[in-house]
């Protein structure tokens, strides 16, 4: 059993972006057509604790790629929690996986897959957007998500490890354009 959607969900997000190959990638479903400049990628790489007083509370680790119209589509996505990856996959087609998470900065780490050192920097003034539509593919259907909500924003400074041989192999080795924390985010998470 899942909620249904839409999801007010709040927390902490710890993003990097990252500028890859985009042969690196790998390969996307019918209709998710990553923007490119130069063979490259915008590939965003996020841990994500939803904290209680949401919908849900779980832990997260998810990757996601930047597409030609400015739109968002998750590459690869891990929770800890039955009832997110169920919700997910069946409210808008997010290819949820369930693994083992720990998000207690300054470590994050999901089992298997990847680990990151977290350190958040200095806060920005003032609370931001942060206004987002995601486009996944269910078969041959592109289901569209809008995501609104508001957050403090930090400078950090996240550095990552992915093991060589998973699922996120094509971060192995690399090192983010920019990293940022969202700090007491809280989002709206469909219609």
């Amino acid at each position: 059993m899942h909620p249904p959607s839409p999801w007010n969900l709040r927390g902490r997000l710890y993003l990097s972006v990252f500028a890859l190959p985009a042969a690196a990638l790998p390969p996307l479903p019918a209709g998710i057509r990553p923007l490119t400049v130069a063979g490259r990628v915008l590939l965003g790489a996020a841990w994500v604790r939803y904290e209680p007083g949401g919908t849900l509370h779980y832990r997260e680790l998810l990757t996601a790629v930047l597409l030609r119209d400015l739109r968002v589509s998750i590459v690869d996505i891990w929770v800890d929690s039955e009832a997110s990856r169920d919700g997910g996959r069946e409210l808008w087609a997010i290819p949820k996986d369930l693994a083992t998470l720990a998000i207690d900065p300054p470590a994050a780490s999901a089992a298997g897959i990847a680990t990151a050192v977290l350190r958040p920097g200095r806060r920005w003034p003032g609370r931001w957007p942060t206004p987002m539509s995601l486009r996944q593919a269910r078969g041959d259907t592109l289901v569209e998500t809008p995501v609104r909500g508001r957050t403090a924003i930090r400078g950090a400074r996240i550095a990552w490890t992915a093991e060589r041989d998973g699922r996120l192999a094509y971060l192995t080795g690399r090192k983010p354009m920019l990293s940022l924390m969202l700090d007491g985010f809280r989002m709206r998470f469909g219609r």
